[in-house]
């Protein structure tokens, strides 16, 4: 026992080395000891009148026998000298040669753990009652010391844990930003972290009530909250809620259940935390958006694909041909769609849309071509139908245009207008290839070029066959954001 209560070593004690100073004066005595006794030695908690005691053996200890006294009788030994049981003891026969004992059993929780005692140099022919009474008195003192410190130190050592306990969960809310609350419903109260204060913006170090955090949400948000509330406090189901902050800037989710009812069912106590989902909220509308536009587009692309199915089947009617012609657009419209998915639908850059179709390293290793232009980011119709323009206008180079020769080269520059409005100005021009004549009908190249930034408005393309070249001046309207 005397382990678990932390007794046998220390600092020297203020308190003890009183009462041993008290009982040495009540006996008039040289020496006042508080041994404590474990199985094997004693320890001296405290000595008055003697400074070089350190622990013995139990076989020397006067207060072994005390502790073995029936009762709570004190022990007293006149002459220690005439005493079988301690006439050869060695604090007798040697230093500090004691001829008289006198010392009181210490009890903590019913056991016997030492004694404060008295001792002197002198035998003693009789002792006053007055004075072993007032001994037993202090050795009681002594036990309620005993157990009071114990359990400050295990208060303190207790308190210490809650506080630490306390400062981890409130680090853990704090890194996952949640903001905890409790609701004394008689008083009206709510205390609350630091977080929850933040989240709802209210007041630091202030009482606060819980109209004020109603008061922080959105008034289309707050009559749903008080109904879930309400639910709880009546039928004690748990309430979950998402709400918007009172400026609607934010999202933020309340999650609570009534943890305490008085005798008659009546709530006391509402615990609960909040978390801010604005950012779950916003990426679950970007998904929606983001579905949407795939939806949108998807149906625009089969559409758009159907429609050049059918156009170059009247032009290629043959498998083989149409297979050909066909797979090359539809290519073009796949390798877009990549882009534009990696991308968010985001967008593409002119020279991704351009690399598409002149190979990654245009810009490194030109091929005939010269490329002038800012890099800017195309929407994505922009870029799906620029996409297409630039498919056929490449394929017609190869085959009968300035790629068709040796020295062809093809001319694409672009720049940004403001006039009268924000827009790309391309140009797509061939020279040094085999001389051009107008044809006297559109193929269906010619018809796709001019028609395929049909879903961007306002969009106009020129193509021209120059006897030097064919060349298309296309133009098209851009967000300003571009």
């Amino acid at each position: 026992m005397l382990e678990s209560l932390e007794l046998l070593y220390g600092e020297p004690d203020a308190d003890f080395d009183r009462l041993t100073r008290i009982a040495a004066r009540v006996f008039g005595a040289k020496f006042a000891l508080l041994p404590l006794l474990d199985a094997e030695r004693q320890w001296f908690r405290s000595c008055f009148g003697v400074n070089d005691l350190q622990g013995s053996e139990v076989e020397a200890s006067f207060c072994a026998y005390t502790i073995a006294e029936p009762g709570s009788e004190p022990l007293v030994v006149l002459d220690t000298a005439v005493d079988p049981r301690f006439e050869n003891n060695r604090f007798v026969v040697g230093s500090p040669k004691v001829r008289f004992y006198a010392g009181a059993p210490v009890v903590v929780r019913g056991q016997r753990l030492g004694s404060l005692c008295v001792l002197d140099t002198q035998p003693r022919s009789e002792v006053d009652p007055d004075q072993l009474a007032q001994l037993v008195d202090l050795a009681g003192v002594v036990s309620s010391l005993l157990s009071l410190k114990d359990e400050a130190r295990v208060r303190a050592r207790t308190a210490a844990a809650l506080i630490r306990e306390e400062w981890r969960h409130a680090l853990t809310l704090e890194a996952g930003k949640v903001g905890s609350w409790v609701w004394d419903v008689p008083s009206g109260e709510i205390t609350c972290n630091d977080t929850f204060r933040r989240m709802y913006g209210l007041p630091d170090n202030e009482a606060i009530d819980a109209q004020q955090v109603l008061d922080a949400l959105h008034a289309n948000d707050q009559e749903r909250l008080r109904e879930e509330i309400k639910g709880s406090l009546e039928e004690g189901a748990d309430f979950n809620v998402e709400a918007r902050s009172a400026d609607a800037t934010r999202w933020l989710a309340m999650r609570g259940r009534v943890y305490q009812r008085d005798a008659d069912g009546r709530p006391l106590v509402l615990m609960g935390a909040s978390t801010d989902i604005s950012e779950n909220k916003l990426s679950a509308d970007n998904t929606r958006l983001l579905l949407r536009e795939l939806n949108h587009r998807v149906k625009n692309t089969l559409a758009m694909i159907q429609s050049v199915a059918r156009q170059t089947i009247r032009q290629n009617p043959d498998p083989q041909s149409f297979i050909e012609a066909f797979s090359g657009r539809l290519k073009t419209i796949s390798d877009a769609h990549v882009l534009l998915a990696n991308r968010d639908w985001s967008g593409v850059t002119m020279y991704e849309v351009i690399g598409s179709q002149f190979g990654p390293h245009f810009l490194e290793e030109p091929d005939r071509a010269k490329v002038e232009g800012e890099n800017i980011m195309l929407p994505a119709d922009h870029a799906l139908g620029l996409g297409l323009i630039l498919h056929e206008l490449t394929t017609n180079t190869h085959r009968y245009g300035a790629w068709a020769s040796e020295n062809g080269v093809v001319d694409i520059v672009w720049e940004i207008t403001d006039t009268p409005v924000r827009g790309l100005s391309l140009n797509w021009r061939e020279r040094g290839g085999p001389k051009v004549s107008k044809p006297t009908e559109y193929g269906l190249g010619a018809r796709l070029i001019e028609r395929s930034l049909a879903k961007v408005l306002d969009s106009k393309v020129d193509l021209k066959f120059n006897p030097a070249g064919v060349e298309a001046s296309i133009w098209m309207p851009l967000p300003e954001e571009v």
